[in-house]
């Protein structure tokens, strides 16, 4: 239970209450379903199948069947043979062939968040009372688990919502109005050049004291939103803290090493700072989602004039030129390394683990 609840994404902590079921049980295989509202599932998460096996299977199950009376009924059940039972459909031809079956509903009251099932125990004789006694109670855990779950990835979206409203409101107010007089005496410039060129001067100063000016603006709004830890802690405290938390709270291994620190040597540039510990941030966050890795390293290098971040893992892997990592960040990554005029390099291959690299001027 300490392994299931101390996750605070919904997908981890579906599949380490699976994980913790199956071996729990001594179950051959482990599932997981959270319905939707249009007769499917949600969220799908299971235990003993391989990613090949799950192609060849194909989409996610519908609310039919087995599963669909249990989410009806609410109840636990228990049988030698699931194929037996008149409640039993069918299965895709892929699908491995299940013999004893135990499920059980996660509920929040009286509304069912989903249903966890077993099958095929390893120990002769299948599921005893015992059993499902025993699952019963682990998924009334396992439900307040998923319910602090749901309202912490509630809350982060409503911060980040927050976040990005005020920030709006923040450029708008001290840029937006700036740049917007700036394009008009450019224009007033453009306008009277070969009339009075003395005048377009005049306004042309005034372009160059409005730029001056928006440029102080942006960099005051970028200045606040500069993360408060950065500030009291310095990037490289910064990174270890958070990679030992992640470390703590994580099966994975997770380690952090600095070379190069800059003891009492100038801070680094604002932007490079933070699109370092940002960039740090989200790649940690894919290898601790996506990679299925036992370690993770995170390295920061000062080299003269730059700052060089490493985050690699020993996982899975992945194309990088596949329609698949979309949803993995790359492109805001290199977005942020752009905007500090460095670069992102990303070096992954299915099943070679990967790192990405990150240099910026520091």
């Amino acid at each position: 239970m300490l392994a299931v609840t101390r996750h605070l994404s919904v997908r981890e902590v579906l599949q380490v209450i699976v994980r913790s079921a199956g071996q729990l049980l001594d179950a051959r295989y482990a599932a997981l379903g959270v319905p939707d509202d249009q007769g499917r599932f949600a969220e799908f998460v299971a235990e003993g199948i391989s990613e090949e096996e799950w192609e060849a299977i194909g989409p996610t199950p519908r609310q039919h069947g087995m599963l669909g009376a249990m989410l009806r009924d609410g109840d636990p059940v228990r049988l030698p043979d699931i194929r037996k039972d008149p409640r039993f459909e069918w299965w895709p031809r892929a699908h491995p062939v299940l013999k004893d079956f135990l499920g059980v509903p996660i509920r929040d009251g009286d509304q069912v968040l989903g249903i966890i099932f077993l099958s095929n125990k390893r120990t002769p004789g299948g599921f005893t009372a015992a059993d499902e006694e025993l699952l019963t109670m682990f998924a009334a855990h396992a439900a307040i688990a998923l319910t602090n779950a749901r309202l912490y990835e509630r809350g982060r979206e409503l911060t980040v919502i927050e976040e990005r409203t005020r920030m709006a409101h923040e450029l708008h107010d001290a840029v937006t109005q700036k740049l917007f007089s700036l394009r008009l005496t450019a224009q007033a410039a453009a306008s009277l050049l070969a009339t009075d060129p003395a005048r377009a001067a005049t306004e042309l100063d005034q372009v160059q004291r409005l730029a001056g000016e928006a440029l102080a603006e942006l960099r005051a709004v970028i200045v606040e939103l500069r993360p408060a830890e950065l500030d009291r802690h310095g990037l490289v405290e910064t990174l270890r803290k958070h990679v030992h938390l992640l470390d703590r709270l994580h099966p994975v291994s997770a380690r952090f090493t600095a070379r190069g620190d800059p003891a009492g040597a100038p801070r680094a540039d604002v932007t490079s700072e933070v699109t370092v510990l940002r960039v740090a941030q989200e790649a940690l966050h894919n290898a601790l989602r996506h990679a299925e890795a036992a370690h993770i390293d995170v390295r920061l290098s000062h080299l003269d004039t730059r700052l060089v971040l490493e985050v690699g893992d020993d996982g899975k892997g992945f194309d990088p030129e596949a329609d698949s990592v979309r949803g993995l960040g790359l492109a805001s990554m290199r977005d942020r390394a752009e905007s500090a005029r460095g670069s992102l390099e990303v070096i992954a291959t299915p099943g070679g683990g990967t790192t990405v690299r990150l240099v910026v001027p520091a």
